[in-house]
């Protein structure tokens, strides 16, 4: 990708930049801080994050960019992995070390095994409740605001999964201190998972940190620091930058993709309904699919039915 990079000042609307950047967000950085600095550093007309990271959480956070943030629930909807440690015998009032201590408790008759015996009892299928500090919103205003008056809601439990976990680490110094791999589906809380763990274990628990690898098919690899796009403003080159965001037809092929004519596409841009020649499994509800044309321009999502209608619902603006 070869785009120019005008000072704002020259072009206070930005550029129409679309596309999914990967960004390995730093720790004390908060999620909307991370995506502005991207967002005026490329100069882009619009940006958006696919789920924020905790300030005190490092690692993937995926940045949608110009068409892109029309389908970002796709990427919020996704799997996620992360590596995570948690101080045991301490509990504090964000399920976090940055909040205030609310409990000790002794954990001399922890062991790697209880630990161990614990962890089973998280994988699979659970329900969860989501911590008072939190961007949950009720009535119009996110849980943290009530927490930090002081106010606790009864909030409602979620249906979620842990697909895997695994115990990487068990250190007992001053405070006792595990390493944790878990594998985890949209909607989980990590610390609410550290809270309810620590209940588990009769110590209480919450997280000291917790690094996130991976977001669906995105993964650390692929990520860049903060501290390198700023080198590369700094020398006036984001050619190389530009060349690692991900366009949507390489991340949007997967699931139910179908393919139309280039004339067919352009109707489905316009908010038409087409009839789909090809053959797909018959069910009894319409559901999403991933539109392209015939150039593997990606078009947008639609809506198939039994009859094989296929009716837009996100669409890509088509430019001349």
């Amino acid at each position: 990708m070869s785009v120019s990079n005008p000072p704002m000042a020259k072009n206070r609307k930005g550029r129409d930049l679309t596309g999914i950047f990967l960004l390995n967000k730093d720790k004390s950085m908060s999620s909307n801080y991370a995506l502005q600095k991207v967002k005026r550093i490329f100069n882009a007309k619009k940006a958006g994050h696919t789920g924020s990271l905790d300030p005190l959480a490092t690692g993937v956070l995926p940045i949608c960019l110009g068409e892109a943030t029309k389908f970002s629930n796709f990427f919020l909807n996704a799997d996620k992995k992360y590596q995570v440690k948690l101080v045991l015998g301490v509990e504090t009032d964000t399920y976090d070390s940055e909040g205030q201590i609310v409990a000790e408790s002794s954990t001399k008759n922890i062991t790697k095994s209880s630990i161990q015996v614990a962890l089973k009892k998280f994988k699979g299928n659970l329900r969860q409740v989501p911590p008072m500090f939190s961007a949950i919103k009720l009535k119009g205003k996110p849980l943290y605001k009530y927490a930090r008056q002081g106010v606790s809601v009864e909030r409602k439990p979620r249906e979620i999964c842990i697909y895997d976990i695994k115990l990487l680490s068990f250190r007992q110094q001053e405070l006792m201190e595990i390493e944790l791999f878990l594998h985890v589906s949209k909607g989980t809380y990590i610390r609410s998972f550290a809270h309810d763990l620590g209940e588990c274990l009769g110590s209480g628990a919450h997280v000291s940190a917790l690094h996130r690898t991976e977001v669906g098919q995105f993964t650390e690899k692929s990520s860049v620091k903060l501290v390198d796009i700023e080198q590369s403003e700094e020398i006036g080159d984001l050619k190389g930058l530009e060349n690692k965001i991900f366009s949507l037809e390489s991340v949007m092929r997967e699931g139910f993709c179908v393919d139309v004519s280039n004339e067919e596409g352009t109707k489905f841009c316009l908010g038409q309904s087409i009839i789909i020649k090809e053959s797909f499994p018959i069910c009894a509800e319409a559901y999403i699919v991933r539109v392209f044309n015939a150039n593997g321009r990606f078009l947008g999502t639609g809506t198939l039915d039994n009859k094989r209608l296929l009716s837009p619902k996100r669409v890509v603006c088509i430019r001349e």
